[in-house]
Parts: structure tokens; sequence; C-alpha cells
């Protein structure tokens, strides 16, 4: 039995697809589960507000929690972050942006969407471009050959130009970094930041919003960057965290596993398992998950008895005891796919099933 309800009130609708028990494809909307194919789909990707699928003909279709559109019938590569989707038939390229289509190229290769940019190759002109707040911008004309940037990030693209110096593109702005010659630089990008090691200086360097900062004048071990923070491991294996100019001890217990991704940071101290959201230090169990996502502000994990629980806004809650259940996260909830094709989303402190 599905409980449906239309709400109009927003254009940017949470996207949470399912295939429910009927095969039915559904979406969880406002605490219901509503139909978007009756007929089974062929595959679908999905970020936080849009969903595109493969549908049971063929056809690509986008769903964005308020309609249904029809894309394309013919062959099609696509992508999907959590706000654009960007798709190619043959060697022509296309996006979609809050129900607006734009053509970027007919001489399309290979491309990348992220939460707000697409980056994409040129083959006509050799060229590696950016689509931006509803804009096409040109990053650099190649002429040793078309490549793809070096990183991609939400809203952050590093790439080289001719000379072989890098360059990064933020918010309509491109920013010169070093030239490297042949070495090789590990770019680890979050939203509107990013660090890498200077391959010369040793150096540990952070762009945030416009500058570069150098970080520590020594050598660190390891380092990854979030939504306006970087979190690293210096050599004597304490885990640091710099942002909004300040330094933040996380840990100092060497710890062996860490991870970044958006709003948290995780890390493991002998057999605790802690995080790092809302400016505060969290313990989140007193064992090492076999699985985990991260993903906004949210950490989904697979628990002791080995269900699910998971990290939301600062408060740890078991969501189910099924073993072996599938899980993710479409902006702050959690999906849980259990054996006998039914779901379970956690939503604001709630949780409901089909």
């Amino acid at each position: 039995m599905f409980l449906v309800m239309c709400s109009m009130h927003s254009l940017a609708q949470n996207i949470v697809p399912m295939k429910d028990f009927n095969n039915y494809f559904v979406n969880f909307q406002e605490g219901f589960f509503r139909p978007i194919e009756i007929q089974p789909i062929l595959s679908y990707k999905a970020g936080d507000e849009v969903v595109a699928y493969i549908d049971t003909r063929g056809n690509m279709r986008i769903y964005d929690g308020i309609e249904r559109k029809d894309v394309t019938a013919l062959n099609v590569e696509y992508q999907v972050s959590d706000h654009l989707v960007g798709f190619k038939i043959a060697s022509g390229l296309r996006m979609w942006d809050a129900g607006k289509y734009t053509s970027l190229t007919n001489y399309g290769r290979g491309f990348v969407v992220k939460d707000s940019i697409l980056v994409f190759e040129d083959t006509r002109y050799q060229s590696l471009n950016v689509y931006w707040n509803n804009q096409v911008l040109p990053l650099v004309t190649m002429t040793n050959g078309l490549s793809m940037p070096a990183a991609v990030g939400e809203n952050i693209a590093v790439y080289k130009d001719n000379s072989d110096t890098y360059f990064c593109f933020w918010q309509g702005q491109t920013f010169e970094i070093a030239t490297y010659n042949q070495e090789q630089v590990d770019f680890q990008i979050g939203t509107d930041v990013f660090c890498f090691k200077d391959p010369y200086t040793q150096s540990f360097m952070m762009f945030d919003k416009g500058e570069f900062f150098e970080i520590e004048s020594s050598p660190i071990k390891s380092y990854k960057s979030g939504r306006g923070f970087i979190v690293y491991e210096d050599l004597n294996g304490n885990l640091w965290m710099f942002k909004n100019g300040e330094k933040i001890a996380l840990s100092n217990f060497s710890t062996s596993f860490w991870d970044v991704k958006d709003d948290m940071t995780v890390w493991r101290e002998n057999t605790y398992l802690f995080a790092y959201t809302n400016d505060e230090k969290i313990e989140v169990a007193t064992y090492f998950p076999a699985e985990y996502l991260l993903k906004n502000n949210t950490f989904v994990f697979r628990n002791i008895v080995g269900g699910v629980s998971a990290l939301v806004d600062g408060k740890v809650h078991e969501i189910s005891n099924m073993r072996d259940s599938e899980f993710e996260i479409y902006g702050n909830k959690v999906l849980v796919k259990l054996f006998n094709q039914t779901a379970i989303v956690f939503s604001e402190g709630k949780t409901y099933t089909n």
C-alpha cells in the first residue's frame, strides 16, 4: 500500500529512491512513499535532490521530487550529483540543472558531474570547460593532448595548462597554484577547500575560499578535505583539523583509521570509534564497524549485531537489527534496504517502513 503526498511548496525536494517489494520504483518524501514508476526500471543514479533512471523500454527519465520528465529514448551515458545531471548521447553532451536543460557541446568526451560544477572535454576545440552557475566557462585549450583535470571536487576543479602549471577553478574564478613539471601531486578536494603537499618543499598547503595557506612546514602522513575544513595526520600519528583559521586537535592516539566526507570526520582510537560533528567530539561505538557510509552530516554503519545504526546530527540511533541489510544516505536521511524488499527510512528522528 502506498501513502501518497505531493508537496509543491519547494522546488528542491529530497530524493530517497528505491525498488519496493512489488518491484515498483518509489520515492520517500515528507513521510510518505510515492510511486515514480510502476513498470520495472533497468537502472538508476540519485543524489539528494534528483534521480535519473532508465525505464523498462530503455528511455532515460529524471525525477526531482515534483514531476517525472522524459529525457531521451537513445542509448545514453549519464552521471548524477546531488543537484545536477549530465548525460551524453554519442558525443553530444547535455545537462539538467533545476529543471533546465542545457546543451554543452556536440563534441564531448570525458565529463565529471559534481554538486555545483560539471567539467567536460570538448574535442572540437581541444578545450577543457566547466559549467557553473548557469554558464559555460573555458578553463584551458590544450596543445599537447586533451586530458581531464587532476582532481574535481563538489565546487572546485584543479587542472594543468600546457606549461604543466596547476590552476584551480572556484566560484567563477581561476587561481594559479604552482608549476611542478612531472611531479605527482595528490590534491584532496572538498567543498570550498582543498589541500596538498608541495612535492618540492614538502610543505602542507591549503586552499580556503580563494586564499592559499601553509598549514605545516614539515612533512605529514596523510590528509583529506571536507566542507570548509581539512583533516590531516602528522608524522607522530596526531590527527588535526584546520577550520576557519583554527587548528583543532582531534586525536593523539596514533589512530589506525580515519575518514572525512562533507561535514563529518570519523576515526578509530584502539577499539573505540569517534566522530567530530557540529564542532563536537562524540564517542560513536566501542567497536569498529565492518561497513560504513559518510555523507553530509550523517555516518551510517554496520552495528555489532550486523544491523544498521547511524550518527545523525550528533546522536546515535539504532535503525535496524536485521543482518546484512544494505544502507544508503540521501540528505540526512538513511535508507535501509531489507532482505524481503521492504525498506526503512530514518528521517528527522523517526523511522518509516513501506
